[in-house]
């Protein structure tokens, strides 16, 4: 009876931690500065820029915009990230996807 209560109280606690390593957001106080990028030649009609992009990079963010992309698949439009802010906790990038028809 102990073992079964044992397993399922790490279980239990794997489980949260999973799901709370899902939903921890990158929060900021102050944006980052977004780099000068020069845009290259677009390598063909179906490339899209991805201009502001960013990634989570410990406490803060790492620019990953600049560059062109092609869609993963005919008929995707780029949506571009933003950032979102709450009153309580700051600033967090939201970034920006590839969709198709119907928003997926």
């Amino acid at each position: 009876m102990k073992g079964k209560l044992l397993k399922l109280m790490l279980a239990s606690a794997a489980v949260f931690c999973m799901s709370y390593g899902v939903s921890a957001q990158v929060y900021v106080k102050v944006r980052p500065v977004m780099p000068v990028v020069v845009q290259t030649t677009r390598p063909s009609p179906a490339h899209v820029w991805i201009g502001e992009e960013w990634n989570e990079d410990g406490n803060g963010y790492k620019y990953s915009g600049g560059h062109w992309e092609a869609p993963p698949h005919e008929g995707y439009r780029w949506y571009p990230g933003h950032w979102s802010h709450d009153n309580s906790h700051g600033d967090r990038w939201v970034k920006g996807s590839w969709r198709g028809k119907g928003g997926h």
